[in-house]
């Protein structure tokens, strides 16, 4: 009894950064949309609370971590509450016809699709976020937040260029997830069992 671990608060930092990122969302999508959307006061406001968002998910998840607090409720919501942000974002900017819809679907659909596939992986084993993943999601986050700021014409190639990067990595990383699970499922349980 007293080796045993004591149970994780559900209550801790982490999950309350995970959290207010999810009640972020909406106020930045307000700020985003004031003044058609083209208002530059308001866009920067839309970023400001974009990119605090953003942070939150980059320390939440490690603050877990490295402190021992990781609960069910983080492994959930911490998913739920990135592509809310990001996909609010992307979606919110097609909407004001500065991003074509086709970046925002291939992106989406790859996001849900892999997050799907890891809560199907689970009954092989879990698939961790890969060093290409996170190298993704931060290329996104820069990509989105520059088309969020109120830049000058002239810099449009800047963003795109993000923007570029970003669906490359998005597309090359599912593939790597997709192939991934097959290698795993096709394993089975032995995949863990031998290195390679």
């Amino acid at each position: 009894m007293t080796n045993q671990a004591h149970p994780v608060p559900l209550v801790n930092l982490p999950n309350i950064l995970t959290v207010t990122r999810l009640l972020l969302v909406p106020l930045f999508l307000l700020f985003l949309f004031q003044g058609d959307g083209s208002d530059a006061g308001w866009r920067w406001l839309a970023f400001g609370v974009f990119a605090v968002a953003a942070i939150t998910d980059r320390y939440d998840g490690h603050i877990a971590r490295k402190r021992g607090l990781v609960t069910n409720f983080g492994k959930v919501a911490d998913p739920i509450a990135d592509k809310a942000l990001t996909g609010s974002a992307l979606v919110a900017l097609s909407l004001l016809n500065e991003l074509p819809w086709w970046v925002t679907v291939v992106i989406l659909v790859r996001e849900f699709g892999i997050t799907l596939l890891r809560l199907a992986m689970l009954r092989y084993e879990v698939m961790p976020a890969s060093s290409g993943g996170k190298l993704k999601t931060l290329v996104q986050v820069f990509a989105i937040g520059f088309y969020l700021m109120p830049l000058p014409d002239f810099l449009n190639w800047f963003r795109i260029g993000w923007m570029g990067a970003a669906v490359l990595l998005t597309v090359l990383t599912g593939v790597d997830y997709v192939v991934k699970a097959i290698k795993i499922v096709a394993g089975g349980r032995q995949s863990t069992a031998k290195p390679v």
